[in-house]
């Protein structure tokens, strides 16, 4: 029979694993799509596009676990945040190769010329830049040797999110519905961080 201890890790396991299937689930599904040749008259476009919104996506998804917390007086947003904005980054670093791999079929100089000469691709790559250390001290051992320098640096993801949102919104030539949208959320999330939301969020939470 099972030890008491590990009966009640299995909910905390099973959400988890849920988690990484659905961060995973549009990879999976893109990749799919490639081998069947199933990703309509401009495959690059789509793979650029898709593989963008979803680093997006999951990077809003990260900045909401703090909220969430607060919200429901619960610690588990916390521990899915590390691993949601990992993949967040993963989907932004794919974007990048896909980008530069197919889309400039691997020319290195024309990628340096349009950071520097096209707007949406300089705050692009500026988020992604800012991005990349929260990857590489996303551990908890790089978590202990910072101390609270860690912190300090993780609140890199904040103009991160609105970088991508601004890149996001000057791609756009027609509808920018969409990316309005995205970096209206961003906003509102980095506003529920302000100290008088943030108490008044906790307080709800206590008394829910």
């Amino acid at each position: 029979m099972p030890a008491p201890a590990a009966v009640a890790a299995w909910p905390a396991a099973a959400i988890r694993s849920a988690v990484f299937l659905a961060c995973l689930a549009p990879l999976l599904w893109l990749a799919l799509q490639l081998l069947r040749g199933d990703l309509g008259a401009d495959p690059v476009a789509r793979l650029t596009h898709e593989t963008g919104i979803w680093a997006l996506r999951l990077l809003l998804l990260s900045l909401a676990m703090t909220p969430l917390r607060r919200l429901t007086g619960s610690p588990w947003p916390l521990r899915l945040r590390r691993m949601i904005g990992l993949f967040a980054f993963a989907y932004a670093a794919a974007h990048l190769l896909v980008y530069v791999a197919l889309d400039l079929q691997a020319y290195w100089p024309q990628l340096l010329e349009d950071i520097v000469r096209r707007p949406f691709i300089t705050v692009g790559a500026a988020a992604l830049a800012l991005l990349l250390p929260l990857a590489l001290t996303s551990t908890r051992a790089m978590q202990r040797r910072l101390g609270r320098r860690w912190r300090t640096l993780h609140r890199l993801v904040y103009p991160a999110a609105v970088l991508a949102c601004l890149h996001f919104l000057w791609l756009v030539k027609a509808d920018w519905r969409e990316p309005a949208i995205h970096l209206g959320i961003a906003l509102l999330l980095l506003a529920l961080r302000l100290p008088p939301l943030a108490r008044a969020i906790t307080r709800r939470g206590t008394q829910t």
